[in-house]
């Protein structure tokens, strides 16, 4: 699949990042990990670079970034692009679409699929389920959503005492191990775990459509590397990457 794009940039990223520090660190929402997971060893071996990539969702970042970190590279949701340029921890101007991914809902692997359809579908599914489990809202793009649609459907307080709340990863783990019985993540977020099948996106009227971005940190160590990391990103070949992994990209 990244045959041509490694035989068409190979000669300008081996001249070009000649020179360059060893390492980059790059900081990403976990929703983009299964097309990273495909991408950095591909940058890695066309650039002799290094990238020390670590995932977790977008709200521990924004808070490791207030705290002083300094990444090379950062993969955040749109909808903090201005806060973290405002506030000085991104090149302002340097934030690059890669690709945009909705919310599902998913069970385990082999249970029979729930009614999501519509929003009243949703809600008895929610009121039916014996235990649910999304991201904190505190912490996840996802997980802030859906406590709002949970708020939207009337349902908070009824649901409140089966919710577990994940904290960093993959939320649907204890679906696919059957200690759960309904999760809700984004949907790029769902399809890598094993054992856990995605039942279907929430209904459009209480979906949410989140934009992640390739942004250059503010104090990067080696900015030219981390922009050439980001245009690797950019790239034909890796959109068609993203898209293979559920991602919505381009037009």
């Amino acid at each position: 699949m990244l045959k041509k794009l490694v035989s068409a940039t190979a000669l300008f990223f081996a001249v070009s990042l000649s020179g360059h520090a060893k390492e980059l660190v790059v900081w990403s929402a976990g929703a983009t990990k299964p097309p990273m997971e495909e991408l950095v060893p591909e940058f890695q071996k066309l650039t002799g670079l290094t990238l020390k990539v670590e995932y977790a969702p977008v709200g521990v970042w924004t808070r490791r970034l207030a705290d002083g970190g300094q990444p090379d590279v950062l993969i955040l949701s749109a909808d903090v692009v201005n806060e973290v340029e405002r506030k000085g921890w991104a090149v302002a101007g340097s934030a690059k679409p890669l690709g945009s991914v909705g919310v599902g809902v998913a069970v385990k692997q082999g249970a029979a699929l729930p009614d999501v359809s519509t929003p009243e579908a949703l809600r008895a599914t929610l009121l039916r389920a014996k235990s649910i489990t999304y991201m904190d809202p505190q912490k996840g793009t996802s997980g802030k959503h859906f406590a709002s649609v949970l708020e939207q459907l009337g349902i908070s307080d009824q649901v409140k005492s089966k919710t577990t709340l994940g904290d960093v990863g993959y939320v649907l783990e204890p679906v696919a191990r059957g200690d759960i019985e309904l999760g809700v993540q984004q949907i790029t977020e769902i399809l890598p775990v094993q054992g856990a099948t995605l039942v279907g996106p929430l209904p459009a009227s209480l979906q949410k459509i989140t934009t992640y971005v390739v942004l250059i940190g503010a104090k990067a160590n080696d900015a030219k590397a981390a922009l050439e990391f980001s245009q690797f990103l950019q790239a034909p070949q890796a959109a068609a990457v993203f898209k293979r992994k559920g991602f919505l990209v381009g037009n």
